[in-house]
């Protein structure tokens, strides 16, 4: 299987369990892995045959700036799911950063995998 990723995305959002983070607006950072077969892709050369990038991450920004989130994990499973219908891909695995969140750690944040039901 191949895989196509993202690294280091970075989205502004309202996220958090405290009442004062539903107020402000942080920084998360993702990266994510589609599992796809690139192969019609690489005998083409269409965009069509495979899954563009900027549209991975424009949906990922569409679902994290669409309103306030309270859990990491929450969102994280809305991505993933929403990006697996989406896209076709056969597998995702998922990490979502928070940085900052913790004094003295440099970032916090969960890692989820997926598959296609």
């Amino acid at each position: 299987m191949d895989h196509i990723y993202l690294h280091d995305l970075e989205v502004e959002a309202v996220i958090g369990i405290h009442a004062w983070e539903q107020r402000i607006r942080r920084r998360l950072r993702f990266d994510i892995e589609l599992d796809t077969d690139i192969r019609s892709a690489s005998d083409s050369g269409d965009i069509g045959d495979t899954i563009d990038y900027a549209a991975v991450a424009d949906c990922v920004r569409a679902i994290v700036t669409r309103g306030p989130h309270v859990l990491l994990e929450g969102l994280a499973e809305e991505i993933a799911q929403t990006l697996l219908e989406r896209f076709g891909s056969q597998a995702i695995r998922l990490t979502v950063g928070k940085p900052g969140a913790i004094p003295g750690v440099r970032e916090v944040g969960i890692v989820i995998e997926r598959n296609r039901s």
